[in-house]
């Protein structure tokens, strides 16, 4: 449970402000907003399931490493931090992507998700998550984050238009970020006991 509300909380903070919301808000403007959250889901899924395995397979590994496991995985945070604070931002051709994709809807955007998902910040946070935490509670947790954060994009897209805090948005993941990463790093270097 606490792996699934750790990694719940850690990715909901890793996809505020982060181009995959931008793509949610902008596939709900042509889709149905139900086949948005299934495309998102199915292909989020997908993904933090490659990256728990991923991240249970290195956690496995360096068992005996936890603590050298812990300052990595903070500074990787820290980076997360840096990487948030810079922006993300949907290019014109993202978004024309995102407007004019074919098909059934579902599948469009599931492929759209599953593809800007490779490499994303998210996709790192939940490998660095599964090096420590049990995988099925980060998988499930990692993909409600995402979900639920996506969702919310989606929603107050629809209320508030294109006048989101995106400042104030950015400000509170990038202190979220860092205050993970200096969790982290203080426990693997024994601070907390």
């Amino acid at each position: 449970m606490y792996a699934f509300l750790l990694s719940t909380a850690v990715i909901f903070v890793a996809e505020l402000g982060d181009k995959s919301q931008l793509m949610a808000m902008t596939f709900a403007t042509r889709y149905r907003v139900r086949d948005v959250l299934i495309g998102i889901t199915a292909a989020t899924a997908l993904v933090h399931l490659a990256s728990v395995g991923i991240g249970a397979f290195v956690g496995d590994r360096f068992e005996d490493s936890q603590d050298t496991i812990s300052i990595v995985a903070g500074v990787a945070f820290l980076l997360f931090a840096a990487w948030t604070w810079r922006g993300d931002e949907l290019t014109e051709e993202e978004a024309g992507k995102a407007k004019s994709a074919t098909g059934a809807a579902i599948i469009a955007v599931g492929v759209a998700f599953f593809l800007a998902e490779l490499g994303d910040k998210t996709m790192l946070a939940t490998i660095t998550l599964a090096t420590q935490e049990g995988w099925l509670g980060t998988w499930l947790g990692s993909t409600v984050g995402m979900v639920a954060a996506d969702a919310l994009a989606i929603v107050v897209g629809a209320l508030l238009g294109r006048h989101l805090p995106e400042h104030v948005i950015k400000i509170g993941a990038t202190v979220a970020f860092v205050l993970f990463g200096v969790l982290l790093i203080a426990d693997g270097a024994g601070l907390f006991g």
